[in-house]
């Protein structure tokens, strides 16, 4: 079968030959890879970024965005069976740490977790892959055409889930969590594919959503915000720091940029009690100078929480999925328009390097049609 490998030493990226995988354990699955998405973990990798491969091995096959459709199942398989669609999860725990042995290696506390794609496990650009019932969720096949978005609105899932916990047991009124997000001000930052699924999500649990980017308002993830009810804001005409003053506080902030000195500057529009999650990670080290004790008053004074989230457990690939269907009957073909780009595995090259001004999410497409 094919893959798509990077080898770590060189930095070569190539499309390989592998032995078809085969179920060897009652409880695996056999998955026919239909669709993955390509992040910017990919495209570091493909840039010849950090990418572990498997012990003893030369290369590492990437991709851990996964849809598929079921082939074979082991003797003790329950949760589907062939021909359903499903996902795979990403992190594999380390076996050690209370997290792990609990259920969420997305909370690994030895750093000695592997995730498929990206560290010492082989990931799924390939034509077939084989993993265990635990890591698996069954994919409605009425979600066919968005079951690639999963592991990225797990992300967003994540975060919306540990704020809602944590405010649940601060704030009063908070313990009726069914209503807690209606009309709450949510200020997402960053509109790539894990900030736009984030604003599904709160839009769906009736939140007031606003968007901060810097491209045209015209342009398609500004539309896509506005379609579900957002307001956009234009980080060029209107900077992170003076979000407070010329739009107003936010009770939640969601941040997916990635640049540093914004993900400081947003703290000024964190109202109190608020809580912010950074879930984008800053490339490079140059300094960075902020006003330390004025941040740190804020914070103080004002009883916020900044927290960082990463990955996601089984529960919030399951809550990803939920969403996708509620999305789905509320705006009936909207979540497909962010798929923007689609490629055939024979032209990884181009899915992985290249970056077109109106992309939202690119997809590799191991098969022609569902």
């Amino acid at each position: 079968m094919k893959a798509i490998a990077i080898y770590p030493d060189s930095g070569k990226l190539a499309l390989i030959d592998q032995p078809e995988p085969k179920i060897n354990a009652s409880d695996e699955i056999l998955v026919q890879i239909l669709q993955v998405g390509i992040c910017g973990t990919d495209r570091e990798e493909a840039r010849g970024g950090r990418a572990d491969a498997p012990a003893g091995e030369a290369y590492l096959v990437i991709g851990h965005e996964m849809f598929g459709r079921v082939v074979s199942v082991g003797k003790d398989v329950s949760k589907v069976k062939p021909d359903d669609f499903a996902v795979f999860t990403v992190r594999r725990g380390c076996g050690k740490c209370q997290p792990c042995l609990m259920g969420r290696p997305d909370m690994c506390q030895t750093g000695d977790y592997k995730e498929r794609g990206i560290k010492e496990l082989n990931g799924y650009q390939s034509t077939f892959v084989v993993d265990q019932e635990a890591y698996l969720i069954r994919v409605p096949p009425a979600l066919s055409e968005v079951g690639v978005l999963t592991e990225p609105l797990s992300v967003a899932e994540k975060a919306i889930d540990e704020v809602m916990k944590i405010q649940q047991v601060r704030l009063p009124g908070a313990a009726d969590l069914s209503n807690w997000w209606q009309t709450r001000r949510c200020l997402v930052a960053g509109l790539g594919p894990i900030g736009l699924l984030a604003a599904v999500a709160l839009r769906l649990r009736g939140a007031q959503v606003y968007g901060l980017d810097i491209v045209d308002q015209d342009s398609p993830r500004p539309q896509f915000l506005a379609a579900i009810g957002g307001k956009y804001i234009d980080g060029r005409k209107i900077p992170a720091n003076q979000v407070d003053s010329q739009i107003g506080q936010m009770e939640f902030i969601f941040e997916s940029t990635g640049v540093a000195a914004l993900e400081f500057n947003l703290l000024d529009a964190l109202g109190p009690s608020g809580i912010y999650v950074l879930t984008g990670i800053p490339g490079g080290d140059r300094p960075l100078e902020i006003p330390g004790a004025e941040l740190i008053r804020q914070l103080v004074l004002d009883n916020q929480i900044m927290i960082g989230s990463v990955n996601a457990s089984l529960r919030h690939f399951q809550m990803a999925v939920d969403d996708l269907g509620r999305a789905e009957d509320r705006w009936a073909g909207l979540t497909q328009k962010l798929i923007t780009q689609r490629y055939p595995f024979t032209s990884y090259e181009r899915a992985l390097l290249e970056h077109p001004e109106d992309e939202i999410k690119t997809v590799i497409e191991w098969e022609d049609k569902l």
